[in-house]
């Protein structure tokens, strides 16, 4: 088993979805395709997420939450720091689980923000680790300058209404360094 090493993300096995809902009942799951992330072995976590890389589906909103919501030109990547307990990590038996509250910051569309995030992590080899979300963790579009965006998506898709509350849900395959 490895001691104090880095992990780093497996984007090809790593999931991140989100839900957004609109016109009050319809709710859609999206996903985001680029990912990278770290866990060095000090802790310090940082996952970064390429925002283009958003899959929803339907190439015409995939553009238009590039361009109207996310702004990609200027904000290209969101990106999420934490730290983490190595001692945890280190400890864990291949197969076995523990469950954590991590807190980080997640930094997206120039605004960063303090989050909770309810994880499980499974050792899923010697080298192999499995953080994944235990309760999904809710984005709030107005704290990250993402309400104006969400507006601009409801208008042009002629829509009632669009939530600016979004469930986000990960798996994160690690494989130590």
């Amino acid at each position: 088993m490895p001691t104090r090493a880095d992990w780093v993300l497996d984007s090809d096995a790593s999931t991140l979805s989100f839900i957004s809902t609109k016109a009050v009942n319809i709710a859609e799951i999206h996903s985001f395709a680029m990912l990278e992330g770290t866990v060095d072995d000090d802790g310090a976590v940082r996952d970064s997420i390429d925002l283009a890389s958003v899959e929803t589906g339907i190439d015409i909103r995939d553009d238009r939450m590039r361009e109207m919501l996310f702004e990609t030109g200027s904000f290209s990547r969101a990106t999420l720091t934490a730290m983490v307990d190595t001692e945890m990590l280190e400890s864990l038996s291949v197969g076995e689980s523990h469950s954590a509250a991590i807190e980080g910051q997640l930094a997206l569309h120039g605004e960063t923000v303090p989050l909770t995030f309810e994880v499980v992590v499974t050792r899923t080899g010697e080298s192999g680790l499995l953080v994944a979300s235990r309760k999904p963790v809710v984005v709030n579009a107005p704290l990250f300058g993402l309400a104006e965006g969400v507006e601009r998506l409801r208008e042009v898709a002629g829509l009632p209404s669009i939530s600016n509350a979004v469930p986000v849900s990960f798996v994160l395959a690690f494989e130590a360094d």
